[in-house]
């Protein structure tokens, strides 16, 4: 299912990219997004392992990006942060003898599969870069 966890790594990485030079604070990033430094830590941490950002501990401590945000796409961030976008299913097992329903979940498999491909090609051809420009 769709959450905000795109929009905000997406958000995160903005900023890191703003002040490419600066370790961040999760505070200093909370503070952009109005929401808890515990939640962004733990977005800084998927960051990590993707080996997106760095991070350093202590009074001047905090998270930056390690490789240059050109180098970054929009689809890499997606990747990160979803296996793949589902608008869901009905909540009840559709009916196996109906023409729709036994086909019904295959058919919306079909369609997810293709929005996804659609997002992927269109967040491949933006950088976190030009994305960051707007700002």
């Amino acid at each position: 299912m769709i959450s905000g966890k795109f929009a905000i790594t997406l958000h995160i990485l903005t900023l890191l990219s703003k002040f490419p030079d600066d370790f961040l604070s999760s505070e200093y990033i909370a503070g952009s997004m109005n929401m808890s430094a515990v939640l962004v830590r733990k977005e800084i941490a998927n960051l990590k392992k993707h080996a997106v950002v760095e991070s350093k501990e202590g009074k001047n401590g905090g998270t930056r990006l390690l490789k240059p945000a050109a180098q970054i796409t929009l689809d890499a961030i997606f990747k990160m942060t979803f296996d793949k976008v589902s608008l869901g299913y009905s909540k009840n097992t559709p009916n196996p003898d109906c023409p729709v329903g036994k086909q019904i979940n295959q058919n919306l498999d079909y369609l997810y599969d293709d929005i996804n491909q659609k997002i992927s090609s269109t967040l491949h051809t933006i950088t976190l870069e030009a994305f960051t420009s707007r700002f």
